[in-house]
């Protein structure tokens, strides 16, 4: 009982983390056009900048992830969580207040600094928390329901988008964030681990990683077809609905969370932390190429316009 306490806790925590992530996200294309382009519907630096920083990103999640998947197993997982949850706060918080030009570029810089320490890391850690609470032949299907915890804070976040207005739809998240923070060092307990050598070398296995709803995928659905805050909601809810039930009813033969499960079995509870931190670090090599591949070509796919002969040209 004491497992399914802690469990519960976690994946609460989990939840209320996601959900002020993801409720924001039909918003925040418009919020970055109006402070970046206002009036236009097509921007460059507002793909650009979003470009800059999930390849940012991604570099501070490949070496984040390791260092701080590492220093919790040796501070403990809840103290190692109190960081990233902690520095989601603060970006929201700016844009809950005001969603201004230099409001937006201080949201920017923070949620910067923040992605980098944070993205992945949460993961990491839950992954890491869960293995040291459950046995070996349970950890697959665990993992596989935190997947679908994250889904189900995915929908009910553009749920709740869909109906709320900008501005409450920030001060929703901040509050969330806050709550995530404040419930997790309230009742989530910190694992007690086994220092156990591992007898088998951690396999090495290579992971991709979805992006749920990025910002910088949105840009050009606002250049060439006008969507606006309510139409991307409706868009996400789709994709968001179709995860959850994939992930409810599919975890158990999911592979991702099996090959977390099998890098967990390879070692010990001490090292935990660890593995999970350089899994993680692999996936977030994607968040660095990517961008510098697809930012340019979507940037110039926002200026082209079709012809009458279907045919697009540079409008510029």
């Amino acid at each position: 009982m004491e497992k399914v306490g802690s469990l519960s806790h976690l994946f609460v925590t989990l939840f209320l983390g996601a959900f002020s992530n993801f409720v924001v996200m039909p918003a925040l294309t418009d919020v970055t056009m109006e402070a970046l382009c206002p009036g236009k519907d097509e921007c460059s630096l507002a793909i650009y900048l979003s470009g800059f920083q999930q390849a940012v990103t991604g570099i501070g999640s490949v070496v984040m992830t390791p260092l701080i998947g590492n220093l919790s197993d040796v501070y403990g997982r809840k103290t190692l969580l109190t960081l990233p949850l902690t520095l989601s706060i603060l970006p929201l918080v700016v844009l809950a207040y005001s969603r201004g030009r230099n409001f937006f570029y201080a949201y920017y810089a923070l949620k910067t600094v923040a992605s980098m320490i944070s993205e992945g890391t949460i993961n990491c850690l839950s992954l890491a928390y869960i293995a040291d609470i459950i046995s070996e032949g349970k950890r697959a299907s665990a993992f596989g329901v935190m997947a679908g915890v994250g889904s189900a804070a995915f929908v009910c976040g553009t749920i709740t988008a869909r109906f709320l207005p900008t501005a409450q739809t920030f001060q929703a998240a901040a509050f969330s964030a806050m709550a995530a923070a404040a419930y997790m060092r309230i009742f989530l307990k910190e694992t007690t681990r086994e220092v156990v050598v591992s007898t088998q070398p951690l396999l090495k296995s290579e992971t991709s990683s979805s992006s749920d709803g990025n910002p910088s995928n949105q840009y050009i659905l606002k250049a060439q077809f006008h969507f606006s805050k309510n139409q991307f909601a409706d868009l996400m809810l789709i994709v968001g609905i179709a995860g959850m039930v994939s992930q409810m009813i599919l975890n158990s033969i999911a592979w991702d969370p099996w090959m977390r499960s099998i890098a967990s079995k390879q070692v010990g509870g001490c090292e935990q932390g660890k593995a999970q931190g350089c899994i993680s670090a692999i996936s977030s090599l994607a968040n660095i190429i990517s961008p510098l591949v697809f930012s340019p070509l979507t940037g110039h796919s926002s200026r082209s316009k079709p012809n009458d002969k279907g045919i697009a040209t540079d409008t510029r």
